[in-house]
């Protein structure tokens, strides 16, 4: 089945929207040429003008930008093993510049998927007062992660209403991330139950009875937003969603069943970045 990228209603005119741009200087899992070439497209369908930003995070590369999307980073010592320990992904001088650039009216999409993601961008995320957990968030009995209205997961916010264009969204469908904790001032998006376990494996995919784990508590998140300076930041723990990545299990993504409002989502996400971005840039 191919993914339907299509924007029936676009926002803007096409390739005369805010300009945003996907990291790929981060040894990045999801690049707009790789595996989020789909997210790419749903931007370039609504209007975005959409790059590829290789550079170092400097202030001249930021301050063109209307929204920064970084999924994925990774140190180059983990771009094979996916294993402790994770350094960082970004120099403290490029976290600084990223915290000011938002500051001052930028927008940040955080995207940080299962360990060892979080612990690559943890650095980046505590600039603005989020944790992240270099993790595995599982639900038990082990089942498709549905958030939605319905069940209390999908909480009540900006973007879940779609009050930019008026295109509300009742749930969305995540494959396998994280979890993270917000600071007071956000806005939590989806949120993980009592009934999910945030295991701490020292190696991707490797997982016994002595794992360290905890169980979920209210404060494990999925999505969160924020109000940071003149500029706006939203974190996700899970990627895939974002992508119409093929797995063993099944697709994922904007080609998976119960998916189908995935790509709204991801609209909603970007109309809420852009529009409280500084109109300067």
């Amino acid at each position: 089945m191919d993914a339907d990228l299509t924007v029936s209603r676009p926002l803007h005119v096409r390739g005369q929207g805010p300009v945003v741009a996907i990291d790929a200087g981060h040894n990045n899992f999801h690049t707009a040429e790789g595996r989020y070439a789909p997210f790419a497209e749903v931007l370039r369908n609504d209007g975005y003008q959409v790059r590829s930003l290789a550079a170092e995070l400097t202030a001249p590369a930021l301050a063109p930008l209307r929204v920064l999307v970084v999924s994925n980073a990774l140190a180059k010592e983990n771009v094979v093993e996916w294993r402790l320990p994770t350094p960082p992904a970004f120099t403290p001088a490029e976290i600084e510049a990223v915290r000011e650039w938002v500051r001052g009216g930028g927008a940040l999409f955080l995207i940080a998927d299962h360990m060892p993601f979080p612990g690559a961008m943890a650095s980046l995320a505590s600039a603005f007062g989020f944790t992240l957990d270099n993790s595995v968030a599982v639900p038990s009995p082990r089942r498709a992660e549905l958030f939605s209205r319905a069940n209390g997961d999908l909480l009540d916010s900006e973007i879940v209403r779609g009050d930019v264009a008026g295109v509300p969204v009742t749930e969305v469908r995540t494959f396998g991330g994280s979890s993270f904790r917000a600071p007071p001032e956000a806005v939590p998006i989806m949120r993980l139950g009592s009934d999910w376990t945030i295991v701490f494996p020292e190696e991707w995919g490797v997982i016994s009875a002595v794992t360290p784990r905890r169980p979920s508590t209210g404060e494990d998140l999925r999505a969160a937003a924020l109000e940071f300076g003149k500029g706006r930041v939203v974190v996700v723990s899970e990627a895939a969603a974002f992508s119409a990545q093929a797995a063993p299990g099944g697709p994922m993504g904007f080609r998976a069943d119960g998916a189908g409002q995935n790509k709204q989502f991801l609209l909603n996400v970007m109309h809420w970045l852009s529009q409280g971005a500084a109109e300067a840039r």
